[in-house]
């Protein structure tokens, strides 16, 4: 409207004020026409502002039809977007900020005096008088700007905010633009709302909800976001010269642009007229203005972070785009992924993850101390904390960052099939650690087949003749994996040095082949899976999935025992905590505390676990797995290791194993403590069937020395001790039939319950050549156990045959 009116009588105000500086004297009539005039416009004014039905009527017939005593709820309830900020599990290292507009609400005692004042000079004088709508700053600003002077705003702080809170409140994107549209019915409805705002909030409550909403350039938001941004700064600390800057910008943050050559001419300018106007409203002293007139113009316009790809190379990344996955799964969040990314860029949440700094720092350092980034290899550890499944760390030796195309800086692709395509290093985005199709792990999975014997009343204690090769009951094999002339699947040990008889605790502590597929055949290989997905194993791949969740398909399923399915860091890890946690699974979270925009903790952060199998499984368990890593069990069982180094280097007792898979094309370890699991897999991510052999030598210590590091300094706890029922189950006596005859001693033995083998290889002994020179096991073993008749070659070259240390 005011535009308008001011395009009419223009000719007129400036003639009568526009005459020349200095002119005093006008002539009656003319003095007499800018009363009148001045009378009319405020007359429009008021009647404007306070008879909207007379508005209506004419002028204003699309004001809108808003009760005049009711102010709309929705500019009351509803909140501008506001940024959610991701710190660190110590509450202050921040991670991330994500945001469509940069902004965070302060409240009033965060922001300095001087910007409070600076922004009530620079855009209305006479705010903490008026009742919403300045008839007296309406006529001036017209009369003012009409003549020539420097522009000043017809609209009063409350009606600015009345028509920011419009736009961000309207329901489609048509309706923001109709409501900061230049109409007489928009600026006759702002009056009207203004008004009822005064009545709504005090004074100090619309300045500040002002200062929250107001645009200052940059994708800029708010007096936070803009101090924080130019000043690097928070509100409160803010100078006048800094307000002022901040202040004259919100008028038009691209044409005053601080950050361009041309426009910081411009801002200085501006800046000092805001100065100026802040010595008219007596906010600041003459003396004051000319001071801060003087301080020179230094902005930063530092960019905040903005979503995962611009954080700290190699520090968190990974672990922040594992969050923000994690958040659109959720749907606390809202009921599509749609949904759910809005919230998280607007919904001004506080996020409390459960990234340790320490912990993260140990991971990325042992990572890149064994393989530095811009390797083809990828070196890959996870931290997750049992009990709770808080992911303490994710480290890899990449950049978490988008390759550039205009300057590519990715090698070609290791992956034979993608010639002439980059690779994955040392820039990419993908989920190396947390998902993808994941990686094979190798022995790291006998822990679950030993888990379903245990379940299946299988001690510790049951031993297995294990041959160098094993013709199993599976069938599908083909070329070296398959028995000769067939399609049965004959897998063997990687050294002829492990045949024999052996336990639970030699056969995990050697990585016995020959020992885990014989068990997972009485097991039940479909009860091996199970146990698998009971850990946490969540089978990234479609192909393994599809199979894992088939009972029958599952249970012809005779390679899994050997780590044939693709899993991540992030679940091996998880599954071992499971173990160390008395069986207690967790789902892997990686947050510890999300509060809301007005405080208030969020229950989707909480840990959520559940008792996946027996405490007295799991002990059993975690005692055999202690073999592997240089540890000793519960009942002095261990002998032999395939990573021996591990205890001394962790100081803590541990439990955990290696993984090898064929041809070496991925190499791992799994190692936990009571209260930290780390695993580790060392891959490559372009080429899983890659031809190159993977190092232990690499993966090993640094998977070891990360757990160590973590846990430097922290309080000794031992595993609990399994009952005698899961390491030995039933004991009895073996019969002496020494120096019988083979069938005689099988029938004796077989009488009592025991399963009986003959072995193929004489032993000396003092015995008759072609009898029993001894058993394996000597003395005792579990009820209905396995009983290795050894024959005696009838010299006595060594002793009668004894069970063989390991």
């Amino acid at each position: 409207m005011f535009v308008r009116l001011a395009e009419v009588t223009e000719p007129l105000l400036r003639f009568t004020v526009g005459r020349g500086a200095g002119r005093r004297r006008h002539s009656p009539l003319l003095n007499l026409a800018t009363l009148v005039l001045c009378g009319l416009l405020a007359g429009l004014v008021v009647a404007a502002a306070m008879f909207p039905a007379l508005a209506a009527s004419g002028l204003a017939a699309k004001a809108g039809a808003e009760s005049f005593e009711a102010l709309p709820a929705e500019l009351t309830t509803t909140r501008a977007p506001q940024a959610t900020e991701v710190f660190a599990a110590d509450g202050k290292t921040l991670i991330s900020r994500f945001f469509d507009e940069n902004r965070q609400d302060v409240a009033f005692e965060d922001i300095s005096l001087p910007m409070r004042q600076a922004m009530v000079a620079a855009e209305d004088h006479n705010f903490y008088t008026h009742k919403g709508v300045d008839v007296k700053g309406s006529v001036r600003a017209l009369l003012n700007n009409t003549a020539g002077g420097a522009q000043q705003g017809a609209s009063t702080l409350t009606m600015q905010f009345v028509r920011m809170s419009t736009v961000y409140t309207a329901p489609t994107y048509e309706a923001a633009v109709r409501a900061g549209e230049d109409t007489t019915a928009r600026k006759v409805r702002e009056m009207r709302l203004a008004q009822q705002a005064e009545k709504q909030f005090t004074k100090d409550e619309i300045l500040t909800r002002y200062l929250n909403l107001a645009p200052f350039g940059h994708n800029t938001y708010g007096v936070y976001a803009a101090s924080q941004f130019y000043f690097g700064k928070k509100p409160k600390d803010l100078t006048i010269a800094e307000a002022a800057l901040i202040a004259g910008m919100v008028k038009s943050p691209t044409y005053t642009d601080p950050l361009d050559a041309k426009g910081k001419e411009r801002a200085l300018d501006r800046r000092n007229w805001v100065i100026g106007q802040m010595v008219e409203i007596k906010a600041i002293t003459p003396a004051e203005a000319e001071a801060a007139k003087k301080e020179k113009l230094t902005v930063r316009g530092t960019r905040p972070a903005n979503g995962c790809t611009v954080t700290k190379p190699n520090d968190w990344g990974f672990f922040c785009d594992y969050f923000r996955r994690w958040w659109l799964e959720q749907e606390a969040f809202g009921a599509t992924q749609y949904d759910r990314e809005r919230r998280l860029h607007s919904g001004g949440y506080r996020v409390v993850t459960t990234l340790d700094p320490k912990a993260q720092k140990a991971a990325r350092d042992n990572v890149e101390a064994r393989l530095e980034t811009g390797h083809k290899h990828a070196l890959m550890v996870a931290a997750v904390e049992p009990g709770t499944g808080r992911v303490r760390a994710l480290a890899t030796n990449r950049t978490f960052k988008l390759d550039n195309p205009a300057n590519p800086q990715n090698k070609p692709s290791s992956n034979p099939d993608r010639q002439g395509q980059r690779g994955t290093y040392p820039n990419t985005t993908n989920p190396l650690l947390t998902g993808g199709s994941g990686y094979q792990a190798g022995s790291t999975f006998k822990i679950f087949t030993l888990v379903a014997a245990l379940e299946m009343g299988y001690p510790l204690d049951y031993h297995i003749n294990s041959p160098q090769r094993y013709p199993s009951k599976y069938r599908g094999a083909s070329g070296k994996s398959a028995c000769p002339g067939s399609d049965q699947w004959c897998p063997s040990n990687s050294s002829p040095s492990l045949a024999g008889m052996h336990n639970a605790w030699t056969a995990f502590g050697k990585s016995v082949n020959t020992y885990f597929v014989p068990l997972e055949e009485l097991a039940g290989a479909a009860n091996t899976v199970a146990a698998a997905k009971k850990l946490g194993i969540r089978f990234p791949n479609a192909a393994d999935a599809r199979r894992a969740n088939d009972k029958e398909t599952a249970d012809r399923w005779g390679a899994f025992t050997l780590g044939v399915s693709g899993t991540t860091p992030l679940d091996l890890a998880n599954s071992y905590a499971t173990l160390a946690a008395d069986g207690k699974h967790c789902e892997p979270i990686p947050v510890q505390e999300i509060k809301d925009i007005d405080g208030k903790a969020l229950e989707v952060a909480n840990p959520r676990c559940d008792q996946a199998i027996d405490p007295e499984v799991a002990r059993a368990a975690i005692d055999a797995a202690r073999c592997p890593v240089g540890d000793q069990s519960a009942f002095g069982e261990c002998h032999g290791s395939t990573a021996g180094a591990a205890r001394s280097a962790v100081g803590h007792p541990i439990a955990g194993k290696t993984g090898t898979t064929d041809s070496r094309r991925t190499a791992s370890l799994a190692i936990t403590t009571r209260t930290m699991s780390v695993a580790g897999i060392m891959a490559d991510p372009d080429w899983p069937e890659t031809s190159a052999s993977m190092s232990h030598s690499i993966v090993t210590p640094a998977v070891y020395d990360t757990l160590g590091d973590i846990m430097r300094g922290q309080p000794q706890q031992d595993f609990p001790r399994p009952s005698e029922k899961y390491a030995y189950g039933q004991q009895r006596s073996i019969p002496d039939v020494t120096c019988q005859s083979v069938e005689a001693a099988r029938a004796t033995l077989e009488g009592q319950g025991f399963r009986v083998e003959v072995s193929s290889e004489p032993v000396g002994s003092t015995c008759p050549a072609g009898s029993v020179a001894g058993t394996e096991p000597a003395g005792r073993t579990i009820e209905g156990g396995l009983v290795v008749l050894r024959t005696s070659n009838g010299v006595a070259s060594s002793p009668p045959a004894s069970p063989p240390a390991g």
